[in-house]
């Protein structure tokens, strides 16, 4: 599976107002809960549940907030870029400027991790992270996804 097999255009959003972490996690939900049905309460309720184990921030300007739902057969993924940075509790203390936001079904765990496993792989090319800071639209997100989006 690809990561753009899961990712939804809709859910790419390109200029992320928050600067907070549950600002940012309320903005990155809002197009998945429409897209599912879901309310946005209830993800953000799954996702800061899953903060509260340790910060989904994994350092390097990258967060990766992630969850799963019982009421979901496929995974989810959003992408959010913020061009001022947030405060999202990252391991690194500093700002974080790129997300992806994962849903999985409740029942998927290997799955889950092979996906957090992928973004992980993907965002340690320092050139393709610059690229994505730098992307204007939703079409450019997604090109240069898809340069470096291999199958696992």
């Amino acid at each position: 599976m690809k990561i753009l097999d899961v990712l939804y255009r809709e859910a790419v959003l390109m200029n992320l107002k928050a600067l907070d972490k549950k600002g940012v996690l309320e903005e990155l939900t809002t197009p998945v809960a429409q897209y599912t049905g879901i309310l946005p309460e209830a993800l953000i309720n799954v996702l800061l549940e899953r903060e509260s184990l340790g910060s989904t921030g994994i350092g390097g300007g990258i967060g990766i907030p992630h969850g799963k739902l019982q009421t979901i057969t496929e995974p989810i993924l959003g992408f959010g870029l913020s061009r001022k940075g947030v405060r999202f509790e990252s391991m690194d203390g500093r700002p974080t400027h790129i997300f992806f936001l994962l849903f999985t079904p409740e029942n998927s765990t290997g799955l889950h991790l092979k996906l957090l496993a992928r973004i992980s792989r993907l965002l340690k090319n320092d050139t393709l992270k610059e690229r994505l800071l730098n992307s204007g639209n939703c079409e450019e997100v997604i090109n240069i996804i898809k340069e470096n989006d291999e199958d696992f």
